[in-house]
């Protein structure tokens, strides 16, 4: 009996797995066909088949004569996939580290602006459009400003919320809640200064990709793939802290050290998004609390998950907003974000207090 248990267990793991590790594969599959998609919609219609015949050309190791102009060309290579691109890593940073703070926190309503980290950045950019840097440097005068506000916001924050050599995460979000009211203030000081600049900087903080570029692109990867890999690695830890913090311990866990890491990781990812695309709000709810409900609360999955999912909802949130208008004039994609968004967070915050009260 107990062995014919241990073999129906071990079966459904195993299922469990393998049905977790094909839902990733798919939804790779689904991103690089979206990819597709968004590169042929825009003011200068082209065909799908036409968009795949350009990218396969650009392959070292693809020897194929596309026959496609010069003119289709450049607008697929360099002007819509880097643009798709930057909105898929950014999406996938954001989805990422709200999923990570959810963990940390164990709420649903937690994402990457509940620490003022987006505050920060958003300071730095203004300060950035303000001083009017020259662009020639390798990411610009404006997305290194507000690099650097998020990091330095971060690191404010941490010395304020430390407790000897704990890090208690109520406490940590009540110092990010007023660290971030805060700069916001600062930040509305200087936008009531800001004088002819003043619709490029509001702009700027509700979201947008427009002119992102390849270096963009290449400045952006790294910080993603440096932050993704210990957030990966310690998904396992993360599960045993949702449980409680002194089970995880007594299990082996060095909590302290495993929440400073989670942070740092989400944090850094959440300021170099926020760096080159603006504050886009609610990614970092939605698409972690979406794949929790569909795939399960297990970080070893729900984490990659969130990943995909994230980049896939960006590319198709910021091809609506660059479409929907039917002209070459915008809409925010922190607006598209906002108006899906909100009413989510207002669900959940309903669902939260059920559960509370």
């Amino acid at each position: 009996m107990e062995t014919s248990h241990v073999n129906k267990l071990a079966t459904g793991l195993v299922a469990y797995r393998r049905r977790r590790y094909l839902s990733i594969a798919g939804l790779i599959g689904l991103l690089v066909i979206v990819i597709g998609i968004a590169c042929s919609i825009g003011t200068a219609d082209i065909s799908f088949a036409d968009v795949w015949k350009v990218l396969l050309s650009k392959l070292p190791w693809v020897n194929i004569d596309n026959g496609i102009s010069g003119t289709v060309s450049t607008i697929v290579i360099d002007y819509r996939l880097p643009r798709i691109l930057l909105a898929g890593l950014v999406g996938a940073a954001l989805s990422t580290a709200g999923a990570t703070y959810q963990g940390l926190f164990r709420n649903p309503l937690a994402d990457p602006y509940l620490l003022g980290v987006a505050q920060g950045a958003g300071l730095g950019a203004v300060i950035g459009f303000m001083l009017s840097f020259s662009h020639s440097a390798v990411i610009g005068s404006i997305p290194l400003m507000a690099l650097c506000g998020g990091l330095i916001s971060t690191v404010t924050l941490y010395f304020l919320a430390r407790i000897g050599k704990t890090l208690p995460m109520t406490t940590l979000i009540l110092a990010g809640v007023a660290l971030g009211a805060f700069l916001f203030a600062i930040t509305s000081f200087l936008l009531t200064r800001a004088g002819d600049k003043l619709h490029g900087i509001l702009f700027w903080l509700m979201g947008s990709f427009t002119n992102s570029e390849w270096k963009e692109v290449y400045v952006l990867l790294p910080y993603l793939i440096i932050s993704l890999i210990p957030i990966y690695l310690y998904s396992r830890p993360l599960n045993l802290i949702q449980m409680d913090e002194e089970q995880a311990k007594q299990l082996g866990v060095n909590v302290e050290k495993v929440k400073l890491i989670l942070l740092l990781a989400a944090t850094l990812i959440t300021a170099a998004a926020v760096s080159f695309a603006g504050c886009i709000g609610f990614v970092g709810i939605i698409i972690p609390h979406a794949v929790r409900l569909i795939w399960g609360p297990d970080y070893r999955f729900l984490l990659p998950l969130s990943t995909i999912v994230g980049a896939v909802f960006l590319i198709l949130t910021d091809t609506l907003a660059r479409t929907v208008s039917g002209t070459a004039q915008e809409i925010p994609v922190g607006v598209i974000t906002a108006l899906i968004g909100a009413p989510f967070f207002l669900y959940l915050m309903r669902q939260k207090k059920r559960v509370l009260f």
